[in-house]
């Protein structure tokens, strides 16, 4: 069984580094757009409310006075006018704040506006904070679960997006990255056995499938892909990109992370009930598992549903004033692509129950007593 297992995961290891070789990006910068704007942090020294037009005596606008604390000129203050919309934030003294410098005179206030507000501080407690409690509850699985999410991302930011912008297929690289974090994953924080290249053949044929049925719903459907970020961002690099295959790139990468969720839980349900009962069978194992399936899963799909309608809830709010019936809503380009999306996803993710429950139903029950201990 083992051997098999390896016979079927090593030719699919090869694969994921064959295509890192071959869609490894070649290293030239991509070119910021023109329009690109230095960021510059300040803070907000004083603000007085004050006309958007001089003279004008209509108010409607507040004068930030900023001190830059670094940019062209650190330690200099100078005056921002900016609207009070409801469309626009609150700042406010003692704000810290970032400006955008367009490369203009850098003693020109209207070379600079202010953009942002500085929000590092804050994300660096959440984070040591976050860590803490995964430390706290996973003990050293924790500390392998946290070096499995830094190599995520580092795979992301190193390969997946410059792979892209260097004008690889969108859908071969998140396949790919996908596959890497994927194998890199699961085997760092669960460590190398059985049990975890039965998550990892589960994960492989679900993640298959949502490609699969991502590429032929994006065609029936006529999605282009061409929302209004791809579109900047097209605009952006001058270039032309693959709009759909950055869609089902998206749908690929968003379902991953669930798919190991409901993979991994369904393969430690099935080595638990095979521990407790040494001998149940293969059919026994998968009738048990299924029941603890059925549960998850149905938890886990409301999950990917309201993760992307909360991700969307600005553009479902703007489509609810609009005046459409619902079904011309939801055939809308923007709404019918998230529809797309989740029920690819959760297509998925519903056949990755049965899938892997009845890998690990087959492989567990040929492990032996010593192996399941492990």
């Amino acid at each position: 069984m083992r051997l098999l297992i390896a016979a079927l995961l090593v030719p699919c290891a090869l694969a994921t580094l064959i295509g890192l070789v071959v869609l490894w990006p070649d290293g030239v910068a991509t070119a910021p757009p023109a329009t690109a704007q230095t960021p510059v942090r300040a803070e907000v020294t004083a603000a007085q409310a004050t006309d958007c037009t001089p003279g004008s005596g209509e108010g409607g606008c507040v004068a930030l006075v900023v001190r830059m604390a670094d940019g062209p000129l650190p330690g200099r203050d100078l005056v921002q006018v900016v609207p009070v919309e409801p469309s626009t934030p609150t700042f406010g003294v003692g704000d810290d704040v970032v400006l955008g410098f367009s490369g203009g005179d850098p003693t020109d206030p209207g070379s600079y506006q202010v953009v942002d507000f500085q929000r590092s501080g804050a994300l660096v407690w959440l984070t040591v904070l976050f860590a803490a409690a995964v430390l706290v509850l996973g003990s050293w699985r924790g500390l392998a679960a946290l070096g499995a999410l830094v190599l995520s991302f580092v795979v992301l930011l190193g390969f997946v997006l410059p792979a892209i912008l260097d004008g690889r297929d969108p859908l071969a690289v998140a396949v790919t990255g996908s596959c890497v974090i994927m194998f890199a994953v699961l085997y760092l924080t669960h460590g190398p056995s059985a049990r975890t290249s039965t998550a990892v053949l589960g994960t492989l044929v679900s993640l298959a499938l949502i490609g699969v049925l991502g590429a032929l719903f994006s065609v029936a459907a006529r999605l282009t892909g061409l929302d209004e970020q791809t579109t900047t961002l097209i605009a952006s690099l001058g270039t032309g990109v693959d709009a759909r295959g950055l869609l089902l790139a998206g749908v690929v990468i968003g379902a991953l992370g669930v798919l190991d969720d409901v993979t991994v839980t369904q393969t430690s349900a099935v080595w638990e009930l095979r521990r407790a009962d040494p001998g149940m069978s293969a059919a026994g194992l998968f009738t048990a598992a299924m029941r603890i399936g059925r549960d998850h899963v149905a938890s886990a799909v409301n999950t990917l549903v309201l993760a992307y309608a909360g991700a969307s809830l600005p553009l479902l709010l703007l489509f609810s004033l609009s005046g459409q019936t619902l079904g011309d809503v939801a055939t809308s380009q923007a709404v019918a692509t998230e529809i797309v999306r989740t029920l690819v996803g959760s297509i998925g993710l519903v056949a990755s129950v049965p899938i892997t429950t009845a890998l690990a139903a087959v492989v567990a029950r040929r492990e032996s007593p010593e192996a399941l201990r492990v």
